[in-house]
């Protein structure tokens, strides 16, 4: 009797489709939009043809239809032929996803299905007596369109420089700043440490409204007035005039609402005009220190919410953007200053925008009152200042800059694709200090020195290491370098 064996095809697997995907998708676009947009995509299953993506929020879904949807469409019918799917799973308040399949489009709720159950709670108003409420920012006998804004016009987006480091947030901002109330990210919390724009943000959210919508009712307002007005409507008895004020509100944007923490009643007449804000499709943005996870002191109901729209957080510039900040800042002023000082800037405070900002102001006064030039002597003195008492970040464009100067060779010359003996040297030395001294990813390293892999940074560091077991010269370059940036952090 023959027996036959019928050979069945390799099921495939999702996170095997969707690597393979990748590798298409990598050649096709820049690292940086690589890095943003798809790094944080993780498969889910993949079943009958469908491929399912869990993408961080509805926004982050909205950012690929628009930008990437034709990649997508061809990379997704070369892994899984014609008759290929692709379906996202949204991360919704951190709890429930919610996901819908078609060809290559969804329409996701803008809230889960939680808080649909249990729609939020609000005071009532009488729209009637918008007249009649005392408004704490200008005069008893308000009317609605007399509520001052409270923004500063030089913080807008034109003003407010893009890089890696905020390009979701700004994007997210944009977004609101001209469709307010109208896409998913209600309410939008941008979070980070002090100095890095997202009070520049959050201003320039509510100038962009007031551009497209003159008629809406927009209020920037720091947590710290709104509790003190709270306060005092307490002490005057007309809490109901102060809910009813802040419920009239088109776009509410309330900076550092971390400054809350363990404030009971202000979380509490906060909580309901966020519900009423909310249910009636007002935008709320918010400003924090913190990310949600974070906060302490701040009721779980106030947390939940925060976590219904987007949470976009700022992140420390890289030396591009901060060149960039502070050429900006230089042009809009009227003045001229040399690059070098304007480096010197740069490379010496990292981690704070406005001491970086700060730093240029003061070393402008110095010239004028003064009458010297400025030089980077006159810079330093300045910057010795704002860097004294905090230890300076070692980044990798400052390594670069202490090694090229050390051979005396351009910058540039590193980011080329020269094999001259002597770039190729400096090229892994920046390298291999870079991943001692940073917390620079391989790749990142690699991407800032000539947009090399993450194994050319990993065989330039064991070069170096040999080298330098192998080469008494090559290992006085070693210490000596070493030591240059050291004593200069």
């Amino acid at each position: 009797m023959n027996t036959q064996t019928t050979q069945f095809p390799m099921a495939k697997n999702h996170d095997k489709v969707w690597s393979d995907c990748l590798t298409v998708i990598k050649d096709n676009i820049s690292p940086n939009s690589f890095a943003t947009w798809f790094t944080p995509i993780k498969p889910i299953q993949l079943v009958n043809n469908v491929l399912t993506l869990q993408v961080p929020s509805q926004f982050f879904y909205e950012w690929l239809e628009e930008h990437f949807i034709d990649l997508l469409k061809k990379t997704i019918k070369k892994e899984l032929g014609p008759e290929g799917r692709l379906e996202y799973s949204i991360i919704m308040d951190n709890s429930q996803s919610n996901s819908e399949s078609s060809p290559f489009t969804i329409h996701a709720p803008t809230l889960n299905k939680k808080a649909l159950k249990n729609p939020p709670v609000s005071f009532p108003i009488d729209l009637n007596k918008d007249k009649n409420i005392p408004n704490p920012f200008v005069i008893p006998g308000l009317k609605k369109l007399n509520i001052h804004p409270q923004l500063i016009d030089s913080y807008n987006f034109e003003n407010f420089i893009q890089g890696d480091c905020n390009r979701l947030a700004r994007s997210a901002g944009l977004a609101v700043g001209q469709n307010p109330g109208k896409t998913s990210f209600n309410p939008l919390l941008l979070y980070s440490t002090n100095g890095l724009g997202k009070t520049h943000l959050g201003h320039a959210i509510g100038i962009e409204v007031k551009t497209h919508f003159p008629e809406k009712t927009v209020l920037y307002v720091s947590s710290e007035q709104f509790t003190n007005q709270f306060i005092d409507s307490v002490r005057n008895n007309n809490q109901n005039d102060f809910i009813h004020f802040y419920q009239m509100i088109d776009v509410l944007i309330v900076d550092d609402i971390h400054c809350l923490a363990g404030k009971e009643k202000t979380q509490d007449v906060f909580f309901h005009i966020f519900n009423h804000l909310h249910q009636n499709g007002k935008q709320i943005v918010i400003t924090s220190d913190l990310p949600p996870v974070e906060m302490k002191g701040i009721e779980p109901r106030l947390l939940s919410r925060f976590k219904w729209g987007l949470s976009a957080d700022l992140q420390v510039p890289d030396y591009e953007t901060r060149i960039a900040i502070l050429q900006k800042k230089i042009y809009n002023d009227g003045v001229e200053m040399p690059r070098e000082v304007i480096d010197l800037i740069a490379t010496s405070i990292t981690t704070n925008v406005r001491e970086m900002e700060g730093a240029l102001i003061s070393i402008l006064a110095q010239s004028s009152m003064n009458k010297k030039e400025i030089t980077p002597s006159l810079a330093a003195k300045v910057i010795e200042k704002f860097v004294r008492n905090t230890p300076r970040e070692i980044t990798v464009e400052y390594i670069q800059k202490m090694v090229c100067e050390y051979f005396s060779i351009p910058v540039e010359k590193i980011h080329s694709k020269t094999r001259k003996r002597e770039i190729v040297q400096a090229r892994q030395l920046a390298m291999f200090f870079s991943k001692a001294f940073t917390k620079s990813s391989l790749a990142a390293i690699g991407s800032k020195c000539g947009n090399k892999d993450h194994a050319t940074v990993l065989h330039a560091c064991k070069t170096v290491k040999n080298l330098a077991d192998t080469d008494k010269s090559f290992k006085k370059y070693v210490d000596e370098l070493e030591n240059i940036i050291k004593v200069k952090m």
